[in-house]
């Protein structure tokens, strides 16, 4: 159950409050970031702004001052005064410019993965286009569970992350149709090399372990697989990359 600290929308050309829409299904984009601690902190909170003017340009949903108004919407709606362990959600279409808080949970380490057969649409790009995923998601405990999604026999993310996969000291991801997110490009910096290629569910057993990276898992361990009888065979590499993340995390600037 999904526990929202604030729901709002605003009319794009006046930036007027109106009844809020999560616009879900619309054409338009979005991103999630981690937002935590008093005063409040956004992990890569310039990396995500930039990643979403970019998808706006893209699908040809930029205007003049959207991110000066988008930045004015976040400012409005961090009280200082308050403590986030929270995951803040900016979403937009044509019209509407929609802002979100909700409470981030810690994923646990008796972590499964449940296979799906789903592509998302535009898949290099976070749109909107998310209603299957949600409808899977919406029956799970996010704390213990993920969606995997697959497409032609290979595993491309999940509903909610990228995805590394280890095998011996080598750390693997989809070459294709997935979105490289925030997180992802942190650890592409700070690790020697991720080897881009197609991952066949069929060789999911060579791996030694399967890691979900994005801003509301951080750096979390599947545990298991439970349609193909995979289970991870250890833990190193989830210890190494997070890490890597709690370090970044406490070098983080106050949101201002």
């Amino acid at each position: 159950m999904v526990t929202y600290l604030l729901k709002k929308s605003y009319q794009h050309k006046t930036l007027k409050e109106i009844n809020f829409k999560d616009l879900w299904g619309d054409k338009g984009v979005f991103t999630t970031m981690r937002i935590f601690g008093k005063p409040a902190k956004i992990l890569f909170f310039k990396k995500h702004i930039k990643n979403l003017i970019k998808s706006l340009k893209i699908y040809k949903l930029d205007r003049v001052n959207i991110e000066k108004d988008i930045l004015k919407l976040i400012r409005l709606n961090i009280d200082k005064s308050k403590s986030y362990n929270h995951l803040l959600r900016v979403a937009i279409n044509m019209k509407i410019i929609s802002v979100s808080l909700r409470d981030r949970k810690t994923p646990k380490l008796k972590f499964n993965l449940k296979l799906i057969n789903h592509k998302r649409i535009d898949p290099e790009l976070k749109n909107l286009k998310y209603k299957l995923i949600l409808k899977h998601l919406s029956k799970m405990d996010s704390t213990t569970s993920d969606v995997g999604l697959c497409f032609k026999k290979k595993i491309l993310e999940s509903g909610t992350s990228n995805m590394f996969f280890i095998k011996g000291s080598k750390i693997y991801s989809p070459s294709r149709n997935i979105y490289k997110g925030v997180t992802y490009n942190f650890f592409k910096k700070k690790l020697i090399k991720i080897i881009n290629k197609e991952i066949l569910i069929s060789s999911l057993i060579d791996y030694d372990e399967i890691l979900l990276i994005g801003s509301g898992k951080a750096v979390t361990s599947v545990e298991t697989i439970k349609e193909i009888n995979w289970k991870r065979k250890g833990l190193k590499y989830y210890k190494i990359l997070s890490n890597f993340y709690k370090k970044e995390i406490s070098k983080c600037p106050v949101y201002r």
